[in-house]
């Protein structure tokens, strides 16, 4: 097995890899990775070949001697097919072999969680384990487990239920999947001004990465007698979650739970389209000094809608 480096003539094979591996999710695509300024990363994009054929890829780039993935992007490392535990060695020592070559001293990957995988499997957690990464870091998040044979209400906590069936026959409250991002994003602005950050993406970033991979944003909007009042954007990341990446809600209308039943709406639709998670994201604590300071109100708030803790962890070596 050996590593090259990737080029722009490898583009439709890498994504179709990633497509068809068991733990690729939108985030690990050259499409995605498309939507950035040219120039804005200096990318180190790695593919793993044995007999002319791809058994694994890995996005990330070299800065100061630390090979990092992933950069400009929520997960990263390395992925794989549906793959056995001597596959998982080999790609070990052929990763680590390269960094002794290319002058690395540090690996810091950052995979998405379990419920991404096809085929759960640890084989490549254990042999990078077994290999001398260390975890690095962990972050919580919360993912509701999708089931098409329960009904959605009743697995939220009490008072959603209420309020999701109070919006249910309220005409005046109506939900649309549509693309006005336009409408969305004034009002996310506004939210995270209120805690001293700003979104990830910028509108024109919004709309790059819907003009890249338009199969892979589904926006849903809550109106109030035709005005928006709540939002969620939603990264279709893989065939097996969906991933609330933006809750937005106007709090002059909040008496009316906008953000509980489009939630409801995130649920359902992600139910009756195959999907086996919704992804709410961490659930971390950014204003402390240890970045896995977890938000207990926060994390609550996501339990009433059947959510469970789900981990994102970070492994490190020091070669």
């Amino acid at each position: 097995m050996t590593i090259i480096e990737y080029s722009e003539k490898w583009k439709d094979k890498w994504d179709a890899f990633v497509k068809k591996s068991s733990n690729g999710t939108m985030f690990h695509q050259q499409r995605f990775f498309d939507y950035h300024i040219p120039g804005k990363f200096s990318f180190n994009h790695l593919i793993f070949l044995e007999k002319g054929n791809i058994k694994a890829v890995l996005p990330g780039r070299i800065k100061d001697g630390v090979y990092e993935s992933p950069i400009g992007a929520s997960y990263g490392s390395i992925v794989t097919l549906d793959l056995k535990f001597d596959e998982a060695l080999k790609i070990a020592d052929t990763l680590i072999d390269y960094g002794k070559v290319n002058g690395v001293n540090e690996f810091v990957l950052t995979s998405a969680p379990m419920i991404y995988e096809t085929y759960p499997n640890q084989n490549l957690d254990f042999a990078l384990l077994w290999k001398n990464f260390k975890y690095d870091l962990h972050y919580i998040s919360s993912a509701i487990k999708l089931d098409e044979k329960l009904e959605i209400i009743p697995r939220f906590q009490s008072t959603i239920r209420r309020n999701v069936r109070k919006t249910l026959k309220d005409s005046d409250v109506t939900i649309e999947i549509n693309e006005k991002y336009d409408e969305f994003y004034p009002i996310l602005i506004e939210n995270k001004a209120r805690h001293n950050v700003k979104p990830t993406h910028s509108l024109e970033d919004i709309y790059k990465l819907h003009e890249l991979m338009p199969e892979n944003l589904k926006l849903f909007m809550v109106y109030y007698k035709g005005e928006p009042i709540a939002g969620s954007l939603l990264f279709l990341a893989n065939q097996n979650v969906s991933l609330c990446f933006y809750n937005m809600l106007r709090y002059d209308f909040e008496h009316l739970k906008p953000i509980h039943r489009v939630m409801y709406e995130v649920v359902k639709w992600s139910t009756e389209n195959g999907y086996k998670y919704v992804d709410i994201g961490v659930s971390q604590d950014t204003k402390a000094e240890n970045p896995m300071t977890p938000s207990i109100s926060l994390i609550d708030f996501k339990e009433k809608f059947d959510a469970k803790t789900i981990m994102r962890n970070t492994l490190k070596l020091t070669l």
